[in-house]
C-alpha cells in the first residue's frame, strides 16, 4: 500500500492530497512544513523521525455493555485500516509500528445500554508506545464510545470510527495525562448514507498533546458534529487539527472549539480545515474555534480554513476569536458584590460550559467540569 492521491478535482491545497501506509513516502518533517509550523518537534521524543526510544508500554482496558463486542485483534485483521489512510509520518509510524489493536463493533440495529469505556494507560513516559483502535458501528446502530487517557506516555495511535446507513455514534476523547506526557493521536471518521457522528475531544493534561479529527463521508445525508475543549497551563502545548472532507452531496458539519489559556508558555493551536468539493453539492458546514487569553505570556495560533470547490452549497461559513477576559463583564459582577476571583470563575465556565454540558456521559461531565476548577485553582493560587 504506497502512496496515493486522490484523482477527483484537485483542491487548490495540497495539504491533504498525500496519503501513504508506508513510512518511506514521508519525509522527516524540520518544522518548516504547514502541516507542522507550529508544532514543538523537538518535544515530540522523535516520534516523528523514527529516533523515539521504542518499548515504551501503554494498556488498555474496556468496559462494555452486552451488546457491544470488545476484542483485541493482530496486526492482520481486516478489519483495521479501512476508513483512513495516513496522511503524515507520525500517523504512519504508528500504523506501521503498533503491535496489537483494538476493536469495537456494535452490531447492525443494536442500541447500546450504556457507554462503551476504553481507558488508555500510559506506564513509562521514557519510550515511546503505539496503539490503533478500530471502532465499527454497523447500520443502523446507536453507541456511545469513550476513550481517556491517562498517566505518562509517550505515545502516537490511530483511531477510526465506521458508521454504517443509518447509525449514530458519539465519541468523548479525554487527554488527561500526566505532565510529562506526550501524545500524537489521528482520529478518522466515516459517515454511511444518513448517519450521525458527534465528536468531544477534552485535553487537559501532557506536556504536548496534538489531536487531529478528521471526517469523510460516504453517502447523502451525514452528519458530523465536532466539539472541543482545552485549558491550556504554563509551557503546555496542546493543538488540535481538525479536517472535514465533503465529497458527495448533501452533508451536513459543525466544529466548536474553545479553549482557556494561562500562565507562561502556554500554547494553544487550533487548525480547522473544511474542504467542499465539486461534486458536494448542497452542503451545510461551520466551523468555529474561540480561545480566552486568561494571564500574560501565553500563545494562541487559530486558523480556520474553508475551500470550496461548488458555487451550490446550503452553507458555509468559520469564525476564530482570541482575547481576553472582557472587563466590562468582571466589572459588572465585581460591582455587584462578587469578588475578581469568584468573577473570573464565572466567566470561564460559562464560556467552557456551554460545551460541556454537551457531553452526553454524565460521569465525564461531571470529571471535566471538575477538572476545569482544578485549572482555575491552579490560576489563582499563582
Amino acid at each position: 500500500m504506497g502512496l496515493e492521491t486522490r484523482s477527483d478535482q484537485r483542491p487548490l491545497s495540497t495539504l491533504h492530497d498525500r496519503s501513504s501506509f508506508e513510512l518511506a513516502d514521508f519525509e522527516v518533517p524540520t518544522g518548516r512544513e504547514e502541516e507542522w509550523r507550529f508544532t514543538p518537534l523537538r518535544r515530540l521524543r522523535g516520534l516523528h523521525n523514527g529516533t523515539a526510544e521504542p518499548h515504551g508500554k501503554v494498556i488498555v482496558e474496556a468496559e462494555a455493555p452486552p451488546e457491544v463486542t470488545v476484542e483485541t485483534v493482530g496486526r492482520d485483521d481486516s478489519r483495521l485500516g479501512t476508513v483512513f489512510v495516513p496522511a503524515d509520518r507520525v500517523s504512519a509510524q504508528a500504523w506501521n509500528s503498533f503491535g496489537q489493536a483494538t476493536v469495537v463493533t456494535v452490531p447492525k440495529e443494536a442500541v447500546a445500554s450504556a457507554p462503551a469505556v476504553l481507558r488508555v494507560r500510559g506506564e513509562d513516559a521514557s519510550a515511546a508506545a503505539y496503539g490503533h483502535t478500530t471502532v465499527i458501528v454497523e447500520p443502523f446502530a446507536e453507541a456511545t464510545v469513550v476513550l481517556t487517557h491517562r498517566g505518562p506516555a509517550t505515545y502516537a495511535d490511530n483511531v477510526e470510527f465506521v458508521v454504517g446507513d443509518g447509525a449514530r455514534l458519539s465519541v468523548i476523547s479525554l487527554q488527561d495525562w500526566d505532565d510529562d506526557s506526550v501524545h500524537v493521536s489521528h482520529q478518522h471518521a466515516r459517515l454511511g448514507r444518513d448517519a450521525r457522528f458527534v465528536s468531544h475531544n477534552v485535553s487537559l493534561g501532557g506536556d504536548v498533546v496534538r489531536v487531529s479529527p478528521s471526517v469523510a463521508f460516504d453517502a447523502p445525508g451525514g452528519d458530523a458534529e465536532l466539539y472541543g475543549v482545552y485549558f491550556v497551563d504554563g509551557g503546555q502545548h496542546l493543538e488540535h487539527r481538525l479536517f472535514v472532507d465533503h465529497a458527495v452531496p448533501n452533508c451536513r458539519s459543525r466544529v466548536d472549539y474553545r479553549g482557556a489559556l494561562q500562565d507562561e508558555g502556554a500554547h494553544a493551536v487550533w487548525i480547522g480545515d473544511v474542504l467542499i468539493r465539486a461534486e458536494a453539492e448542497g452542503t451545510d458546514t461551520y466551523e468555529l474555534n474561540r480561545n480566552l487569553v486568561l494571564t500574560d505570556g501565553t500563545r494562541v495560533d487559530s486558523v480556520p480554513n474553508l475551500e470550496i470547490l461548488t458555487g451550490e452549497v446550503a452553507g458555509a461559513g468559520h469564525a476564530s476569536a482570541s482575547g481576553r477576559l472582557d472587563d466590562e463583564h468582571l466589572f459588572y459582577l465585581q460591582a455587584r458584590g462578587i469578588t475578581f476571583d469568584d468573577a473570573r470563575r464565572m466567566v470561564v465556565r460559562g464560556f467552557l460550559g456551554q460545551l460541556i454540558e454537551r457531553i452526553e456521559v454524565e460521569e465525564v461531565r461531571a470529571k471535566v467540569a471538575e477538572a476545569i476548577e482544578e485549572e482555575l485553582d491552579r490560576g489563582s493560587a499563582g
